[in-house]
């Protein structure tokens, strides 16, 4: 059995997540997203998805008849992502390296969205403060920031969890665990993938999640200048309930 390690999120993975993500409904998510631009102030056209990973919600939105830039700063994520619009109009899409706190794009977009808790990945309050600045300036006026975030509970149910997923080929552990009072998740992932016949290899890598709450995070939007702080539940128009596991916040850049 080879073994190799990774500190980096998604390096190793990178290769993998599909495979391992199969249970997320894409569809539903862009569905989701379109609700909210269908009741946006202005039309939306173009957008920018943020921490876009593999780009599977990136080319749902791109089915809808958006144009896309994906952005990560996986850059073994978004090799996995090019190879999937392969076949798709370049003009209708196209993805970019960088760090979502100084992300720069050469002409304002329509909406930004950050789902599947890409902010939780920020672990400072400047970090997530800088994110939200980069986002106001990509946005052209009146535009639309959409993301989500994982919610108390969500931590707090994963604390000491061990999660598997596997096929003939394939076999993945996760281990959480909590720690600085219950405000970062940690998750060390086990990764072993056939080779050939009986001979594995063994991957690790780590993840660390940081819990941001929305008495948190609303001032700091309205302090990068967003207006029409909103809170929705968990893939819900309606407000967010106890037993949600991520919350969306929407907010919108002045006209």
């Amino acid at each position: 059995m080879e073994h190799e390690t990774s500190g980096e999120a998604y390096t190793v993975l990178a290769s993998y997540y599909d495979r391992l993500t199969q249970d997320v409904d894409y569809g539903k998510w862009a569905d989701y997203i379109q609700r909210h631009f269908a009741k946006a102030r202005q039309p939306v056209h173009t957008v920018l998805d943020l921490g876009c990973g593999t780009g599977s919600l990136a080319y749902e939105l791109v089915q809808r008849g958006y144009r896309v830039i994906g952005s990560d700063l996986s850059v073994d994520m978004l090799t996995v992502a090019q190879q999937k619009f392969n076949d798709v109009d370049p003009d209708t899409a196209f993805f970019i390296s960088g760090d979502m706190r100084k992300i720069r794009l050469p002409e304002p977009v329509d909406a930004v969205v950050c789902c599947l808790d890409s902010l939780n990945y920020l672990m400072t309050p400047v970090g997530v403060q800088s994110t939200f600045r980069s986002v106001y300036n990509a946005l052209a006026p009146g535009g639309l920031f959409l993301f989500d975030v994982k919610t108390p509970l969500a931590f707090t149910s994963a604390d000491g969890q061990i999660n598997t997923d596997e096929d003939e080929n394939l076999y993945c552990i996760w281990q959480s665990e909590l720690r600085r009072r219950q405000t970062v998740c940690t998750y060390q992932l086990d990764l072993f993938v056939r080779e050939q016949g009986d001979l594995w290899r063994r991957m690790e890598e780590w993840h660390e999640e940081h819990l941001w709450l929305p008495e948190e995070l609303i001032p700091w939007l309205e302090q990068a200048g967003f207006q029409g702080v909103s809170l929705y539940g968990c893939l819900r128009m309606g407000r967010p309930q106890d037993k949600d596991m991520r919350i969306f916040i929407s907010a919108r850049k002045d006209s």
